[in-house]
């Protein structure tokens, strides 16, 4: 046996089984997908990168705050998602032809979705295609990445352009007043859940009579 092999670092038992964890809700994660048949739109079919604040809703959660856009929506009506992937996907889970729907995302990962993702950096809230017309959404969906006062009112200044009056936006608790001044919204009592808990508390305001209370 060569000395050099006491060198070697040898990993922890605990580590090593974290580890081996890891892979196996991977294999298993892929084995879904293929048994399965692979939907591009389910949610997590892009799995979450937490060094871009990225936390999905839940099933549950993503179904409700969907349903929702496309009552607030109405017939024909077209849809904004800002860093909300989430209900953007759920959204085209349904494959209905009642409302149009797109994505601003700062994650290129969510390219794959053609013509309807539209590369977005709070930090330039105003730097959108020309064809991304003002006030051309009837109603748009946000989630900030970050619970600050400076991504929220980059992000406010993002959708009070792209709405044409409603919105629903889902942030932390502790966001309420901030929320309010920005965007002029209210807390619903419907409480958002994600597929990861969160320490902090997220909760939905709205400008509008929502079926979120």
């Amino acid at each position: 046996m060569d000395d050099d092999d006491d060198d070697v670092p040898q990993l922890s038992a605990h580590t090593l089984a974290a580890l081996q964890e890891f892979y196996l809700e991977q294999q298993q994660r892929e084995g879904t997908k293929t048994s399965q048949g692979f939907n591009q739109y389910s949610v997590g079919s892009i799995e979450e990168n937490w060094q871009l604040s990225q936390f999905w809703y839940s099933d549950e959660t993503a179904s409700c705050l969907a349903n929702e856009a496309i009552v607030a929506a109405g017939k024909g009506g077209r849809i904004a998602c800002v860093s909300a992937p989430s209900v953007y996907q759920k959204l085209k889970e349904r494959d209905d032809k009642d409302f149009s729907v797109v994505i601003l995302e700062y994650d290129r990962r969510f390219s794959v979705y053609g013509e309807e993702f539209i590369f977005y950096d709070y930090n330039n809230p105003l730097n959108l295609p020309e064809n991304l017309l003002p006030h051309s959404f009837d109603i748009v969906i946000a989630d900030p990445p970050y619970l600050s006062e400076e991504c929220l009112q980059k992000t406010a200044e993002t959708i009070r352009y792209l709405t044409k009056g409603k919105i629903l936006l889902c942030t932390g608790a502790v966001m309420e007043e901030q929320a309010a001044k920005h965007l002029s919204v209210k807390i619903c009592k419907f409480i958002p859940k994600h597929s990861r808990n969160l320490a902090n508390e997220f909760r939905c305001y709205t400008n509008y009579a929502s079926g979120l209370d």
